[in-house]
């Protein structure tokens, strides 16, 4: 992997980690596009720009980082348990799930769940317009929905933000409620991740991890502030459209 391969990987994983349109698909034909194998090496990478895309939430949620934030950090650990306990007792069944038909035709079932949603969904019925005003239950059931996540294809972002707009809250509290909810579950994957790729770190050239870093952090620091300023505008129908047409286009080129 060279530094350009590290930029485009580092641009398409800041860009569509906190995307409801699920950042595995994007990647499978990033890395097919540019001819890269899944090697030990580039697993190595994925997790450092994925600790990148974490830093970048935490930098601009930093307020909600505060001690006198625990009550909702209380919430977002009990939205995090339903995968944290199916994740590790379920994880090699979960891993034979993987292929690019069940990518490309969860990206088609995830768009079309989007457009049915947004089509019932009132925002002006909103009950919950702010992340702190969610109950420890209703934390759990978006921990229950982000369950659907392990569906390769399907997106985590998509199935918690999903999750939260049935719970009546609105869009923009639905989405960072989400990016929240990544800093335990993308810090738990990638630390585990860490842990057994750690040797694969052992004399690399670490330049194209340093600007992959900083690319991916850039791209999804931007990404997080451009998205929710497009939620005070519109609605997820463009992310259903695009993620039926992408999952058309994966069953077209792959299958």
């Amino acid at each position: 992997m060279d530094i350009f391969d590290a930029i485009i990987i580092g641009t398409i994983e800041g860009f569509t980690e906190f995307l409801p349109v699920s950042s595995t698909g994007h990647m499978i034909v990033a890395s097919d596009f540019l001819g890269i194998e899944q090697s030990k090496l580039i697993k190595a990478y994925e997790v450092i720009i994925q600790l990148s895309a974490i830093l970048a939430v935490m930098i601009l949620y930093r307020d909600k980082l505060k001690p006198s934030q625990i009550l909702l950090w209380q919430k977002i650990m009990v939205a995090f348990l339903p995968l944290a306990i199916i994740g590790y007792l379920f994880k090699d069944p979960i891993k034979a799930l993987f292929s690019i038909e069940i990518v490309a035709w969860m990206f088609i079932v995830g768009g079309v769940i989007f457009l049915i949603v947004e089509y019932f969904y009132k925002e002006e019925k909103a009950h919950i317009t702010n992340v702190d005003e969610l109950s420890y239950k209703q934390a759990l059931w978006i921990g229950i929905a982000q369950l659907f996540s392990f569906i390769p294809g399907t997106s985590r972002a998509g199935a918690t933000i999903i999750g939260g707009m049935l719970l009546k809250m609105d869009r923009k509290s639905s989405a960072e409620f989400s990016f929240l909810l990544a800093i335990p579950v993308m810090g738990a994957v990638s630390g585990y991740d860490l842990l057994k790729h750690y040797q694969d770190f052992i004399g690399i050239d670490y330049t194209p991890f340093v600007v992959g870093f900083v690319v991916a952090f850039v791209v999804a620091y931007i990404t997080i502030k451009l998205f929710l300023a497009f939620l005070a505008r519109f609605s997820f129908v463009a992310f259903g459209i695009y993620r039926i047409l992408f999952g058309i286009v994966l069953l077209a080129f792959y299958l």
